[in-house]
């Protein structure tokens, strides 16, 4: 039997903690995600120690005699793009973007999709009909074609929030493309797919005994969503939030790609992979190398969000 209160579903901490210790998934991707955090956080010290190319430098031997980008030497780990700037320290640098973008735009989106899922599921009746039919409707937009419509709008115009005819100006707000711009619209477009889970974990819980108890004993609405309902969800937003964030990583770098990301001369993936595809026979490491970073990172929170539903899903403790 393992020690569980009868009022959540979470284990106990070493429990827990043991159990991630002892899970493959979680280990592999835990390092993965280690390394490429440590990239991140590491990527302008190691530039001014003099251990890593400042990428936004365009060096004079970064170009052959045709004008065509370098391959792996002893300057350039492997190789420069088609401006004669160094592709590994741009990749790393690329790091910092997408996995702020990433986890950002996941934290935004979970916010949105629990509240909704947590009112639609506790409340239930109208409130539960009118936010699941929002949702629904959502849901019928793709997202990468949302995203887009967002983004297009990001171009430096400045937004009215109060009536033309009042001397108000304190609630224009200009829209411009950039870090917070961009987690915002990955946010907003990745929470409808959230809260069809939440709402049905919600619908399982509120009828278990022990919130009959609470409700009965007079305990309100906050307390039962906050102290009971919330804490036996957990371990499903968990698992949600490292599988939303690998999607959000591939929105962040799709959007990149497509140059309506954030805007140069930050280094993104995407933007790398859009900058490469002229030169993907003569200079495949273009688009290799912010090809693979991609696919570390996606797969780092793949493993984590795999390992962590073997852990946290409550039918397979015994």
């Amino acid at each position: 039997m393992s020690n569980q209160n009868p009022a959540t579903s979470l284990p106990d901490s070493k429990g827990w903690l043991g159990g991630l210790l002892r899970n493959r998934l979680v280990l592999v991707g835990g390092c993965l995600l280690v390394l490429l955090g440590l990239a991140a956080l590491t990527a302008p010290v190691w530039v001014k120690a003099g251990l890593l190319l400042d990428p936004a430098q365009q060096f004079p031997t970064g170009l052959d005699e045709d004008g065509m980008p370098v391959k792996a030497s002893g300057q350039f780990l492997v190789g420069t793009d088609n401006l004669g700037r160094d592709v590994f320290s741009r990749a790393i640098h690329g790091t910092r973007v997408s996995l702020t973008v990433g986890v950002a735009g996941m934290l935004t989106a979970m916010l949105i999709g629990v509240v909704v899922g947590v009112v639609a599921g506790f409340r239930g009746g109208t409130m539960d009909l009118l936010l699941m039919r929002f949702t629904d409707m959502n849901m019928t937009l793709p997202g990468i074609l949302l995203a887009i419509a967002f983004a297009g709008v990001m171009d430096g115009r400045t937004l009215h929030l109060h009536p033309s005819f009042l001397p108000w100006h304190w609630l224009d707000v200009k829209l411009e493309r950039g870090l917070v711009s961009l987690f915002l619209i990955i946010g907003f477009v990745c929470w409808p797919g959230m809260v069809r889970v939440i709402r049905a974990q919600v619908l399982s819980v509120k009828e278990r005994e022990f919130i009959m108890a609470s409700r009965a004993l007079g305990a309100s609405d906050a307390r039962l969503i906050f102290g009971h309902v919330l804490p036996n969800i957990l371990p499903t937003i968990i698992v949600m939030a490292a599988m939303l964030t690998a999607n959000t990583i591939m929105l962040e770098a799709g959007l990149s790609y497509l140059g309506i990301g954030v805007p140069a001369p930050a280094p993104t993936w995407g933007a790398m992979i859009t900058d490469g595809q002229p030169y993907f026979i003569t200079a495949p490491h273009l688009v290799i190398v912010p090809g693979l970073a991609i696919v570390m990172t996606v797969l780092a929170f793949n493993l984590i969000g795999q390992g962590l539903q073997e852990v946290l899903d409550p039918k397979r403790k015994v």
